[in-house]
């Protein structure tokens, strides 16, 4: 029985997406006459016919209604971007609802994501994963008609502790309500189809209309995670306080001018190097877990792994602290040098002008804390596992080996140390610049022949 069912799903398949690549578009239905649209009733009631026939064979207990299955298999395939009620089989009336522009403040751990941002070759990401959650419940009816916003961009393997975005949803209850305690559990909902690493923590109704999750941001924290190993923490504070002010970051950074980024000037508001969890408050630990902090109102791509990089450099002396200011000068070609790993990277916190009402569902943050709970004993038992096994191995060696931080640097390690100024240098902005320009990519204004002075074509 089970083999005739599997069958019979096969051949309906087929049958539908047979079907899907015959139909017939409207403005062709419109030029039919009156008898050729009732030919193409008839057809299409003899295929519905067939379809039943097939069901019955396979002894499934199905609707009645075969072709409302067809379209059901159709709509599935567009990974939710259609809402419709399975139950009844009709799309989801939006025009009856209400509609609230809210913020979302979500949680998710990217280390086994392709990054935030949907992408054609990639359904890991933390976008698709949202889209396809919001259309599931019916909050939205499509990404194009939300009104959506996302404060950042984060890539492979970066984490978000408060990553924000601003979109128009459903609503239970009028624009005007001020009384929130009957809106929708718009948390709820979405954890309940998202992956367990991705986490909708609260909500807050926008303050206006046009609010933007993205342009409305004012500060945006970054912290970078990492044992202290053998760096001198001391060193890495006075180079991290540097970077603080409007400089050029074009050598902190992975220039993307094939889209169109040419202005590398950026500010810095704050920036430290601190001890974050230290084993013994006596005694100073490698295994000590210090954290980077930089805050800003906008970042560049590869920005935070990139200032990272020269930290650890400063931190295990290779380096001396002035090389930032060498570094932010933008006479200076950047060196080549590689970037730090993803994994310790974190969007740690958005903050905006407007005190914005957060509203956190209480019994959905319990199952959110569980979940999160249950994942950091998982990892802090084979932390503690691996802790027990280092102390046992440790104290035979004859020499320590402090290598706690190394592993957070892309690449191997060379034997023989480089100075960044004495390396090989990367193509400079203005010959990236002109590079696009003669692929027609970008458009240099003849009047002005500065480096910044372009537009895309």
């Amino acid at each position: 029985m089970a083999e005739n069912k599997k069958q019979a799903e096969f051949s309906i398949d087929r049958k539908i997406s047979k079907f899907r690549t015959h139909l017939t578009p409207e403005d062709e239905l419109k030029k039919f006459s009156h008898e050729e649209l009732v030919a193409r009733v008839q057809q299409l009631e003899a295929y519905t016919y067939q379809l039943k026939n097939i069901i019955k064979k396979s002894g499934s207990n199905v609707i009645d209604n075969v072709t409302l299955i067809g379209m059901d298999k159709i709509n599935s395939d567009t990974s939710g971007e259609t809402c419709t009620l399975k139950k009844k089989n009709r799309p989801f009336d939006f025009s009856k609802c209400s509609k609230r522009r809210i913020l979302l403040r979500i949680l998710y751990l990217g280390w086994d994501l392709d990054g935030y941002a949907v992408q054609d070759n990639s359904t890991k990401t933390i976008e698709h994963h949202l889209f396809l959650a919001l259309t599931k419940s019916c909050l939205i009816q499509d990404r194009q008609s939300s009104n959506y916003h996302r404060c950042g961009r984060t890539d492979k393997g970066v984490s978000a502790f408060s990553q924000v975005i601003s979109i128009d949803v459903r609503s239970k209850l009028p624009s005007e309500a001020t009384d929130l305690s009957q809106e929708l559990p718009y948390c709820k909902m979405l954890n309940r189809l998202l992956p367990d690493e991705i986490r909708v923590l609260s909500w807050a109704p926008a303050p206006s209309p046009e609010f933007s999750a993205r342009f409305d941001c004012v500060r945006r924290k970054y912290r970078y995670f990492f044992p202290r190993g053998s760096l001198d923490l001391g060193l890495m504070g006075k180079a991290a306080a540097l970077l603080v002010g409007g400089h050029d970051f074009r050598n902190f950074c992975k220039m993307d001018v094939g889209n169109g980024v040419v202005d590398y000037k950026r500010s810095i508001f704050q920036a430290s190097v601190t001890v974050m969890q230290q084993n013994d408050p006596q005694l100073e630990s490698p295994y000590d877990m210090c954290e980077v902090t930089i805050e800003g109102k906008a970042f560049l791509w590869h920005q935070i792994r990139c200032i990272v990089s020269v930290l650890f450099l400063v931190g295990e002396g290779k380096e001396e602290p002035q090389i930032v200011t060498q570094l932010l000068n933008p006479e200076q070609p950047k060196p080549q040098y590689p970037l730090a790993v993803d994994l310790p990277l974190v969007l740690f916190e958005c903050e905006y002008e407007h005190l914005l009402d957060w509203q956190h569902e209480q019994e959905e943050l319990s199952r959110v804390v569980l979940k999160m709970q249950a994942t950091w004993t998982a990892n802090a038992v084979k932390a503690a596992m691996i802790g027990k096994m280092l102390a046992n191995v440790e104290p035979k060696l004859e020499a320590p080996v402090l290598a706690q931080a190394d592993s957070l640097v892309m690449g191997v390690k060379p034997k023989v140390y480089q100075p960044l100024l004495k390396r090989q240098t990367c193509s400079t902005l203005e010959t990236k610049i002109d590079h696009y320009v003669k692929r027609r990519k970008l458009k240099k204004n003849e009047d002005n022949d500065q480096s910044g002075d372009v537009e895309m074509k």
